[in-house]
């Protein structure tokens, strides 16, 4: 394994804990009155503009704490600009993004740097590195970030793949990505956004290009670490069938600005007509209200 590169050691976590209502891991750094707070997320009026295309126009959106927030809309709607927004890979032209209470658009390079460590990534295509094996590739971001030593290290790591469904592969440690199949590389990916212990999990289109039972599969990976990590989820998505599937609360991107936003059977009974086109198109309507819930465990 290469050696660390920062000198920092980061304080050990909770590791058991309750957030937006379900158990799970949780993160300190934070204070007792942002935790209780039931929105982890504030986005007030985000205006964001590329030359002569305004992509963002006053967008307003509320991210609940320890529940799946799903942001779906077309192609070249603004979902994945509004995401990097959330990390402050981009800053908006006006508009604030409190993170626990903080606005996080006149923060510096290093206050964003300790903001993202509570912040975790789930690739579209899992982003492995294919010349490292499956433990050097969850390991990464501790390497990158802490000293701390290999037995730490490989504990953190095998608890992961234990809880993530991965340890029951014979010599999974030491596979290489291209020895995966597509499932487990989508799982080795979560494995490596939790590894840090974040509060926030970011998902880019995780079901892109997948077959019906690859994407429930991705469904249920979802839910899992919402489940059992307590994190906030932000899924960026198209695919209606499985938004509908696994959403607490799904919000519609349409012409830089939320449209609509409520529960899956809310949606369902909406009556904006981009929005129902959108489910029309996906072969849900009217009546489909009981179909509206994720058919893994009960998240609440």
């Amino acid at each position: 394994m290469p050696p660390s590169t920062s000198s920092e050691k980061r304080p050990n976590a909770p590791t058991a804990g309750k957030s937006g209502g379900r158990s799970g891991d949780t993160t300190g750094g934070q204070a007792d009155g942002a935790a209780s707070d039931p929105v982890q997320i504030r986005i007030r009026g985000i205006n964001k503009t590329f030359g002569p295309q305004h992509v963002l126009r006053g967008v307003d959106l509320d991210i609940d704490r320890g529940k799946i927030n799903i942001v779906i809309g077309g192609s070249g709607q603004g979902k994945s600009v509004l995401m990097k927004h959330l990390m402050g890979l981009l800053k908006p032209d006006s508009g604030q993004i409190l993170v626990d209470g903080e606005d996080i658009v006149p923060m510096n390079d290093r206050q964003l740097g300790e903001l993202r460590r509570k912040f975790g990534m789930v690739f579209q295509y899992a982003a492995l590195f294919d010349s490292q094996n499956v433990v050097e590739n969850i390991a990464f971001p501790l390497i990158e970030r802490y000293h701390l030593s290999r037995e730490e290290i490989m504990t953190r790591v095998r608890d992961l793949l234990k809880r993530l469904d991965l340890a029951h592969v014979g010599g999974i440690e030491q596979k290489f990505p291209a020895e995966l199949s597509g499932g487990q590389r989508k799982r080795v990916g979560l494995a490596r956004a939790l590894i840090d212990r974040p509060q926030i999990l970011l998902y880019d289109e995780p079901t892109t290009g997948l077959d019906p039972v690859a994407t429930k599969n991705v469904d249920d990976m979802i839910l899992q670490a919402s489940r059992d990590f307590g994190v906030t989820s932000v899924v960026i998505s198209h695919d209606m069938a499985s938004t509908f599937r696994i959403a607490d609360k799904i919000s519609m991107l349409y012409d830089g600005k939320i449209l609509v936003t409520g529960t899956p059977a809310e949606l369902l009974r909406s009556q904006h007509a981009p929005l129902r086109e959108f489910i029309d198109m996906a072969g849900l309507g009217h009546g489909d209200e009981d179909q509206a819930t994720p058919s893994a465990e009960p998240r609440r």
